[in-house]
């Protein structure tokens, strides 16, 4: 069959000039962009292999923050690959007004590895705040009721609504927040307003639905690990109790699994089952795609059903190539033992970073679970006075060390390490010799 194309396409031009790549970013990118500038000089990727990234001059990196959790099965993993490249031999994209086998064959594939009896069903968007919009969306109409509980320090995405639901200031503009969103106090052992007092906190949540409710709620909304907000872990026995009060109230429990899904936290393959609870609804996205768009709202057949008076669509939802991603990253969990690995590895760093806290009185805490790990730094740990200069002082000292770490929490004073889950055991030994010599410049 003749197409209507040339034989032959001259590559488009890739530029590989620090200079030049810098320039026409700041030149033709939005100034919103900078904001998200992590380094005094803009570090400029060019390839990745596993944990390691290059960047164009040939430095090489281990990569501590995985793109912002996306790379969860590591840079260029050849099953993913190959399965993107069999699909985009196919058909790049085919939109849900028709039907594809890579959407309802990564649906199935999900469905398995969520707890059974719940008759769940698959809507797949291409973010993570996509699908915390969709899973607010879904709680309000089911519910008939308007009102959304989240925790102060939350970070659920910046679109419109999802900005609204972010507890911390660093991501909120200076416009009125959607309405019909109220924040309890989170329960951080550590910065939390009651300290390790757990049931004091959930006494919060239930002054919060007397005192600005109806008496009906439309939902809650929790991560299972604050992640931007600090790599603030759950204590024992709150979400069961809130989820508890959440139904009483009329409400549904959605988790937000973005950054604590498919493994990473080294025990168990979502975060909701290391808490002891089953959600509603469950919002995932970042490690399932593995750095392609893709992200989904898992739910009940019933709740997803009270959405089907009216179109709910997105252009790029079920892009056959994402799916296909993701069902290759579902089964390299499986076959590269990640969920595993991030347990052993975690383990381990955890235990080297507490080492670190002996050392190192800038350290005033040590906390997260597998390989989703924080540690924050403060100027006195009696006071708890945030050390986020120190901090942005030693994500630099990293950087040139050949290791990248982010940092997070309210006051921008905790480094976050989230590294893809194919991070080997021998790789610990180098992030903590740069951190053990970065602390020690402070």
């Amino acid at each position: 069959m003749k197409m209507p194309f040339k034989d032959r396409y001259e590559p488009l031009a890739i530029s590989h000039s620090y200079d030049e790549i810098v320039a026409k970013r700041n030149t033709y990118l939005s100034p919103s962009v900078k904001t998200f500038q992590a380094y005094n000089e803009p570090l400029v990727l060019e390839k990745g292999m596993g944990q390691w990234v290059w960047d164009v001059e040939g430095r090489r990196y281990l990569d501590l923050m995985a793109q912002n959790t996306c790379i969860s099965a590591g840079y260029r993993h050849p099953l993913v690959e190959s399965e993107v490249h069999r699909q985009m031999d196919r058909i790049q994209h085919v939109t849900t007004t028709y039907f594809n086998a890579a959407p309802g064959l990564l649906a199935e594939e999900l469905v398995s590895r969520l707890p059974e009896g719940n008759d769940w069903v698959l809507h797949f968007v291409n973010s993570g705040a996509e699908a915390v919009d969709l899973a607010l969306l879904m709680a309000r109409l089911h519910t008939g009721a308007h009102d959304i509980i989240a925790l102060r320090n939350s970070y659920h995405g910046l679109h419109f609504a999802c900005m609204s639901l972010t507890g911390m200031q660093s991501a909120r503009h200076a416009v009125p927040a959607a309405p019909g969103i109220i924040h309890v106090n989170s329960p951080s052992p550590y910065r939390g307003i009651f300290g390790d007092d757990t049931a004091m906190y959930i006494e919060d949540f239930d002054q919060a639905v007397m005192a600005s409710t109806p008496g009906r709620i439309a939902g809650f909304i929790v991560e299972a690990i604050q992640g931007y907000g600090g790599v603030s872990p759950l204590p024992e026995g709150y979400l069961p109790a809130v989820f508890e009060r959440t139904r009483e109230a009329g409400g549904l429990c959605i988790i937000d699994e973005v950054q604590t899904a498919f493994g990473r936290l080294g025990s168990h393959y979502w975060g909701f089952e290391w808490l002891g609870v089953t959600p509603d609804i469950v919002v995932m996205g970042k490690g399932l795609g593995n750095g392609y768009p893709l992200s989904a709202v898992a739910v009940n057949r019933q709740i997803a059903e009270s959405m089907s008076n009216a179109k709910f669509f997105n252009t790029y939802a079920s892009n056959p190539i994402s799916c296909a991603a993701g069902r290759a990253v579902l089964r390299a969990v499986d076959v590269d033992r990640l969920m595993e690995n991030s347990g052993a590895v975690g383990s381990r760093m955890q235990e080297r970073f507490s080492g670190l806290m002996e050392k190192h009185d800038v350290i005033g805490d040590v906390r997260g679970r597998g390989l989703l790990l924080g540690m924050e730094l403060v100027q006195n740990r009696t006071a708890k006075t945030p050390a986020a200069e120190e901090a942005g002082r030693l994500m630099e000292f990293a950087k040139e060390k050949g290791v990248i770490i982010g940092k997070c929490g309210l006051y921008g004073n905790v480094l976050k390490i989230n590294p893809p889950m194919c991070i080997r055991m021998e790789d610990v030994e180098l992030v903590v010799e740069v951190l053990d010599q970065g602390l020690a410049r402070l």
